[in-house]
């Protein structure tokens, strides 16, 4: 399964970022992934952003997997959104960029 570094590796190949704007993905302990979109890059740095959500890494990576809907983990309050939520909705066609193996 992969770990953070290699998500981050993984995003940053496939451009997962949306132009002109930041989003960072708080995984608690687990670290954060910043998809910068003014940079143009991803990475683990713990920065502000336009859009920050929370949820647990293995939440994440069953979402990238296909096996996690996001609006009903937002539903079900497995993932929190601060900041601009019309980013969070842009967030689907991010996540159809990388595919993480079992």
């Amino acid at each position: 399964m992969a770990d953070l570094n290699e998500v981050t590796q993984i995003m940053s190949a496939n451009n997962a970022f949306v132009p002109g704007k930041r989003i960072k993905f708080d995984f608690g302990s687990d670290g954060v992934i910043l998809l910068d979109g003014v940079a143009e890059t991803v990475t683990s740095e713990d920065t502000d952003a336009d859009t920050v959500i929370k949820m647990s890494f293995d939440n994440f990576k069953k979402m990238a997997k296909g096996e996690l809907n996001a609006a009903g983990a937002f539903m079900m309050g497995k993932i929190k959104i601060s900041g601009d939520m019309g980013l969070a909705m842009q967030l689907q066609s991010v996540t159809s960029k990388i595919k993480l193996g079992g």
